[in-house]
């Protein structure tokens, strides 16, 4: 069991090491994630807040300059109620207002009727005005005294002198203050009839424009939608045409104008916009943090089990290629004595022995080249010869040549030439020559029982395709993209019977990329594979082809 443990953590010690890291990464990704969330959210209720700050400022600075002129104006001292008209209007000339009608004192207690003692002080004029002149402005006030009027007749003390406010009639809002004597007995009212014009075009903007610095900085107000809207909603600041998302905040004063509305939003994003984009970017910072922190670490441990790999296809590669080097030399060296020591006396086992010794070699020239290819690959030395030749006869002659040695083998190698006549093509023959015999020598290997194997060429369009097909073991479709890398071989249970350098198919590739062309395969497990060698007919040019290293130069399975 212990050992099974150990064998487990060599094996996937690279990927334990990403999770160690991934795992972690990803919770610290999972809570960043929950607060930013939770930041959006109290980020637009913050905003929003502020935002009913600065309404309640300007409603604030509202309030207070009606109130400080309230308290100034209409602190009447209870003695000047029965005095003469001319006192008391020489009283209230002594009296700076502003945004004010009227200025109106009421008696409840007059000898004459309830209403006798009413009078209205103009400051305009500075003088009392008649009731016929301004008949609304007196009806305004009427309705505003009628509920003090009632209370002084029941004998109503009053508990506090707090000022009222009456907004009934829209065009006349009054304020109240009543007047009373020692024993808290409500003796009149003293109040303010307000100026609705000089409240909207004078007061409540500068009290907008005072407020703003208090809350916003200079860019943030060029931004800044503001609007003021009366009871009936008609603007009387801002747009006429506002939609109702621009409008975050919307909230109406305190004390008087009660029934009017401020709105504040913004030109651009909205609050909301404004904390998801906030959101959004603090997460994509974070995630490509992330990113760029994991795929460093993936990076490492990529290029760790790329060393590990190479390290261990390199090991395999040597001992294979020692193999396909003793088995050819043995070969070789057996025959080689038996036909020293004249042990063979017939003739046409003579010829049969040489013909074994000449194969043998064949083979040992082909690893041999491979491996010299390869070293000249890597360093990038490869050159090719590229002149103009006939493709057909190139490989009738390797097909003729190779099936001699392949019979002895119990191997049936088969060339179906192309039904017509094939232009010239500009190829190094020796170099699709030995493509050609790393294919077939690809073929021998996987063919698995079959014992047939049938090369063919073939005109397709503006292009030449040289195939190799055989009734093999086929490959899957997630190795088909790997053996074309260097070192790699299939991992199918003859894997381990077949031995081979792990290096044609990638020589391969690069013998036809440096010609322009491509190598395809079609395989299925179980029903063979056909590798497709696919040439241009135009002529590439003497140059040398650049070829990636990292590309082109990929060493595969042979």
């Amino acid at each position: 069991m212990v050992d099974q443990i150990r064998q487990f953590l060599k094996h996937h010690r690279l990927w334990l090491g990403l999770g160690a890291v991934a795992i972690p990464l990803a919770l610290l990704l999972g809570l960043q994630l929950k607060w930013l969330s939770r930041l959006e959210r109290t980020s637009a209720i913050a905003e929003k807040a502020w935002l009913s700050n600065y309404i309640e400022a300007v409603s604030s600075e509202v309030e207070f300059f009606y109130r400080a002129q309230a308290e100034r104006t209409l602190n009447v001292p209870d003695e000047l109620f029965g005095r003469s008209e001319s006192k008391m209007a020489a009283h209230l000339r002594k009296k700076t207002v502003e945004g004010v009608r009227g200025i109106f004192v009421a008696r409840f207690d007059a000898a004459d009727g309830p209403w006798d003692g009413l009078l209205v002080f103009d400051p305009a004029t500075q003088d009392w005005v008649e009731e016929s002149d301004h008949e609304t402005l007196f009806a305004a006030i009427d309705i505003a005294l009628s509920p003090w009027e009632i209370l002084a007749n029941k004998g109503v003390l009053l508990t506090s002198h707090n000022m009222t406010v009456d907004e009934k009639d829209p065009s006349n809002r009054i304020i109240l203050s009543p007047v009373s004597d020692d024993a808290c007995r409500v003796l009149g009212v003293a109040g303010l009839v307000l100026d609705t014009d000089y409240f909207k075009d004078d007061l409540l903007p500068r009290m907008i424009e005072k407020s703003l610095p208090k809350f916003f900085d200079e860019r943030t107000r060029r931004n800044l939608l503001i609007t003021a809207r009366d009871r009936e909603g008609q603007a009387v600041i801002g747009p006429s045409h506002v939609f109702e998302h621009e409008e975050e905040v919307v909230d109406g004063l305190t004390f008087v104008f009660s029934d009017w509305t401020l709105g504040l939003g913004s030109r651009g994003t909205t609050t909301e916009q404004w904390a998801r984009t906030n959101f959004l970017l603090n997460l994509s910072l974070t995630v490509a943090l992330a990113i760029v922190v994991l795929g460093g670490i993936v990076f490492m441990l990529r290029t760790a089990s790329r060393e590990v790999r190479l390290s261990r296809m390199k090991s395999e590669f040597v001992s294979n290629v020692s193999h396909e080097l003793r088995t050819p030399l043995a070969s070789i060296r057996m025959f080689g004595e038996f036909l020293r020591l004249g042990r063979v006396q017939d003739v046409e086992r003579s010829r049969r022995y040489g013909e074994y010794i000449e194969t043998e070699s064949r083979r040992l020239t082909q690893l041999i080249n491979n491996i010299l290819d390869f070293s000249k690959i890597e360093s990038g030395a490869k050159t090719y010869e590229l002149e103009p030749t006939d493709l057909d006869e190139v490989v009738r002659e390797s097909v003729q040549t190779w099936a001699v040695s392949l019979k002895h083998r119990g191997v049936r190698l088969r060339y179906e030439p192309p039904p017509a006549r094939i232009p010239e093509v500009v190829i190094d023959s020796e170099a699709i020559r030995q493509a050609l015999a790393n294919l077939v020598d690809n073929a021998v290997k996987y063919s698995g029982d079959s014992t047939e194997i049938v090369v063919f060429l073939r005109r397709r369009g503006d292009r030449l395709d040289l195939s190799v097909s055989d009734q093999g073991i086929g490959i899957s479709r997630s190795e088909q993209q790997k053996i074309f890398e260097r070192f790699h071989r299939v991992g199918t249970g003859l894997v381990h019977d077949v031995k081979g350098s792990g290096l044609g198919l990638s020589i391969v590739e690069h013998i036809v990329q440096a010609h322009g062309g491509e190598i395809v395969v079609d395989s299925e497990p179980g029903r063979g594979s056909t590798f497709s060698i696919r040439l241009p007919l135009e002529t590439p040019g003497r140059e040398q082809p650049a070829v990636d290293l990292d590309g082109a130069t990929r060493l595969g399975e042979t």
